[in-house]
């Protein structure tokens, strides 16, 4: 039963998305470039906030070890630390700017 679901599922997928793909908007205009800066969107922030908690959690983690096995260098490890999630998180901010300027461009 689970080999004829995913045959199922691929065969709608190969059949049915080209023609809603190549669908013709309602009065004939090619508006069909605005899917692309709304799925371009949601990618720039999806992936942008992938990578940048993937990146924190490692800094994070690394940083709490490395202070566990050598507590006198809590404060240089801090420092950079911070200076670490700054930079992390701008990614984020990066991806969330790209984000805006292309739904204004619908």
């Amino acid at each position: 039963m689970r080999k004829f679901m995913k045959l199922a599922l691929w065969a709608f997928v190969v059949f049915f998305l080209p023609v809603a793909a190549f669908a013709q908007a309602a009065g004939g205009g090619d508006e069909s470039h605005k899917f692309g800066y709304a799925l371009g969107a949601g990618l720039a922030v999806g992936l942008a906030g992938l990578g940048c908690g993937i990146g924190q959690g490692l800094t994070a983690g690394n940083t709490t070890a490395g202070i566990a096995r050598n507590p006198g260098a809590a404060g240089s490890m801090f420092t950079n630390f911070i200076l670490g999630m700054v930079l992390i998180e701008s990614i984020a901010i990066y991806g969330l700017v790209i984000a805006i300027l292309l739904v204004f461009q619908l």
